[in-house]
């Protein structure tokens, strides 16, 4: 039986609901495969209804084929049912780039619109390289983003229809407040790094008070990644927090979050896992649970030293992060 995920209104966009639970698709390397689109498909039979993309994940066209499959299959029922999120590279991320990026996007997806779009990082590289993305880029290849010529991109894509949605990933307050001073679209979605050991408490309140939805990517630490670490899955004390509820570190790790009120995507293509992740919203932390995870020690596990160069977009990883590192 599929599990009904709980939904949240975006306050900025067309009042599309977006499910609290998407599946992530970002696998490292970044490579796509048939296990990847059955992944999708068993998911959404499980009652996955957020699928997570990017055009740097080479995922698309999985991700279009599973949606396609489960159609044909009565799987889901309509387009609708679905929230699809993908994300603009930034190669693409100049104003003439970012409306081919999303149609290229869209025929790969084989749909009409996306639910949100988002800016992948604050930040943009040498254009022309569509198609050959490299992961770290090079140093050389990188370069301050204007962000207000790529920011009105994003609203024409949302008023052309093509997206229902826009918003951004991985900026910080200070960027935030860039897009702000301009924008006649609020960016609906801030999509970052977010598990207990790096709980972005201050970016959380800044996003509550401007109406951003904070969105959590590697929710459980993202380990084997270049973007994540063991910190999560090593903790003793989210250890001694699961064995006392009865249940996984992973659910634990997750139960925080959407206790947070904070949507996550969390990627797995194992049935078991795809299960466990959804076995979240009948039982709840305790006060004392919380507490203990309100005082771990914080360290961000992606500082985004890729696009930290001497000649790059920032200088430092404390610039890129607004000094919350």
């Amino acid at each position: 039986m599929a599990t009904k995920i709980p939904e949240m209104v975006l306050r900025h966009g067309d009042a599309r609901t977006m499910p609290y639970i998407g599946l992530g698709t970002a696998v490292y390397p970044f490579v796509e495969s048939e296990v990847m689109k059955s992944a999708i498909i068993r998911a959404l039979q499980l009652g996955y209804r957020h699928i997570d993309t990017a055009s740097l994940y080479f995922s698309e066209n999985a991700v279009g084929e599973a949606i396609k499959e489960a159609l044909q299959r009565g799987i889901i029922q309509s387009r609708e049912e679905i929230f699809v999120t993908s994300k603009l590279w930034c190669s693409e991320a100049h104003l003439d780039l970012v409306l081919p990026a999303l149609h290229k996007s869209l025929k790969d997806l084989q749909l009409e619109y996306i639910d949100l779009y988002l800016i992948h990082y604050p930040a943009s590289l040498k254009p022309g390289l569509f198609g050959k993305f490299k992961f770290p880029p090079d140093p050389e290849d990188a370069f301050p983003m204007d962000f207000r010529s790529v920011w009105e991109a994003m609203e024409e894509c949302q008023k052309l229809g093509l997206t229902k949605a826009i918003g951004v990933s991985n900026f910080s307050c200070e960027n935030l407040d860039k897009i702000l001073e301009f924008a006649t679209i609020i960016p609906a979605v801030n999509q970052v790094e977010m598990h207990p050991i790096w709980q972005q408490k201050k970016l959380r309140k800044y996003c509550n008070e401007k109406g951003i939805q904070v969105c959590a990517y590697s929710p459980l630490g993202a380990k084997g990644t270049p973007w994540g670490g063991n910190l999560v899955m090593d903790s003793e004390v989210l250890q001694q927090i699961a064995k006392r509820v009865g249940k996984s570190l992973p659910q634990v790790c997750l139960r925080w979050i959407y206790e947070q009120g904070i949507v996550l995507v969390v990627k797995s293509f194992n049935e078991e896992r795809l299960k466990e992740n959804l076995d979240i919203f009948d039982w709840k932390l305790s006060e004392e649970d919380l507490h203990l995870i309100e005082n771990l020690e914080q360290k961000r596990l992606n500082p985004a030293e890729f696009f930290v160069y001497p000649t790059g977009p920032y200088k430092s990883v404390a610039e890129f992060w607004d000094g919350d590192v």
